[in-house]
This record gives structure tokens, sequence and C-alpha cells, in this order.
């Protein structure tokens, strides 16, 4: 097979792809006979094919896979004009810290906080795929240590927490999980038929604000003298 054959060949798959393609899934496609620099080599040249048209080839945690480049998205959002789901402060907040922060449990988020956190933010972040238990700490109760995952990455179009910018500020942290997390549901990430699945969530309250709600979602945490 020649090298425009094997292109053709892992274009095709991944376009068909529903999910990003690791190098040896890739491999499979020529029963092994391609060794994994060829591979790499192979999608560099396509990255490079694709390089001015208005979807890209990229690498993310988990794989390979085409996208939409980002300044295609405000046509693309024209066929789907509804808002993608929209996040609260409060799991804003709580993501930023499990990315940041990882591996950490509910009782240090809400020290970090300084509020408490309800079961349900974190649910929600599991639900949708971004935030996992990966373990327990050995101490009292044995709490749940909480770490994000390669969906999470995969969605925000990063291929390692290396890539999050560093910043210090957990009011930053926040804002910039907000403006990742709408690209990630703004974003038409792959070429397949079905779109991802939304996750139901809470609009962003204007004024963000850490008081007990009506339903109990937070509570402020009182320091005992």
């Amino acid at each position: 097979m020649n090298t425009t054959d094997a292109k053709r060949v892992l274009e095709t798959a991944l376009i068909c792809s529903q999910q990003p393609l690791a190098v040896r899934e890739l491999r499979i496609l020529f029963d092994d006979e391609l060794g994994a620099d060829t591979i790499k080599a192979l999608l560099a040249d396509l990255q490079d094919d694709w390089a001015q048209r208005g979807v890209e080839l990229v690498q993310v945690a988990t794989g390979w896979r085409f996208q939409s480049r980002p300044q295609m998205r405000e046509y693309l959002d024209r066929l789907h004009p509804e808002k993608p789901p929209k996040y609260t402060r409060a799991v804003l907040e709580t993501l930023a810290i499990i990315a940041y922060r990882q591996p950490v449990t509910r009782g240090d988020m809400e020290e970090i906080r300084g509020v408490t956190i309800n079961t349900q933010i974190l649910k929600q972040l599991e639900d949708r795929g971004w935030i996992e238990a990966i373990g327990h700490r050995e101490a009292p109760g044995r709490p749940a240590l909480y770490a994000t995952t390669r969906q999470f990455l995969d969605d925000l179009g990063l291929e390692s927490l290396d890539q999050l910018p560093m910043l210090e500020s957990p009011g930053q942290q926040a804002e910039l999980m907000a403006s990742l997390a709408t690209t990630a549901d703004n974003a038409q990430p792959e070429l397949a038929i079905d779109a991802p699945p939304e996750a139901s969530s809470e609009s962003l309250p204007e004024t963000p604000t850490d008081t007990a709600t009506n339903d109990g979602t937070e509570t402020a945490l009182t320091s005992h003298e």
C-alpha cells in the first residue's frame, strides 16, 4: 500500500468514527503492518492536507479526531440555534478545584470554597463524564478522591492537564472552566451523525453567591471559635 492509499484509509476511519482513535487502533486498519511512528507521520501529513479547510485533525487525550475549527462555530451554531447548557458558579468552581488540585475529596473542595457542596453538583459533573472517583483517602470515613477524566480532556480539546493555563486565583480558574465548558458544548468535535447527549444544568446566576438557596444547594460554612 502506498502513502496516498494509507492516508485515505486513515482519513476515512477518522471521519467515520464517533470517538477519537488512538494510534494502536489505527494500526489495526493495516493489520499492524505499519508501525506507530509511520502512523504518526501519516497523521501529520493529513494535518497539513487539511490545514486550509474548515475542519482540522487534532490529537486529544484518547486519540485523534476531526473537528470543526473554532472560527467556524459561529456559522455552525446557526444550524442549531438552541443555547448550550450553562453551569452554575458552584459547579464551575468545583470543577476548577478538581482540575487544578486533583485528586481531592469533597471535604477538600468545601475547605477551599468555604461552603458545603451539594451532592448534586458532583453528580452533575460525573453524569457529564468530566470527573470520577479514583480511590479513597486513608482517613476516617475513607472519603472518595475525585479527579478529572480523559473525557474531560477530550471535550475541551486538550491532550493533557499540562495544557491548562497556570492560574492561581480560584475565580480565574472558574472563569476558565466556564469558557472551556461553553466551547465544549458549542463544539461539533466529530463528523459523526449522532451528537453527544447534553447534560441538564442550571443557568449561571447574575451575581455569584455562596449563601444558602431555597433548595439547599449550598450552605455557608461557619467557623466555631
